[in-house]
């Protein structure tokens, strides 16, 4: 890993830990796989950070850039699926 996660300076350090835990499962689900039933869990926890969605847009956006890694599409491939491990 090469790049950094995009964070937000106003968050506090238990939500950067949970937004950075959001990430590298993002990450891992191109890697490796990793469980749909966490992901999910992860990612509602970031929407409670992140509730807006054009700034979701833009740290997924900047996410992508950086690793090439689609945490919207993983989600979205979380979300239509009904088998425990997810893989991109």
């Amino acid at each position: 890993m090469g790049y950094h996660y995009p964070i937000d300076e106003t968050w506090t350090k238990e939500e950067v830990v949970d937004v950075v835990n959001f990430f590298s499962l993002v990450e891992k689900g191109y890697e490796k796989s990793v469980n749909r039933d966490e992901l999910i869990l992860l990612y509602k926890r970031f929407k409670q950070i992140v509730p807006s969605k054009s700034e979701e847009k833009k740290l997924f956006s900047a996410f992508e850039s950086a690793s090439g890694y689609s945490s919207y599409h993983l989600i979205k491939k979380a979300r239509a699926s009904n088998e425990n491990k997810i893989k991109m």
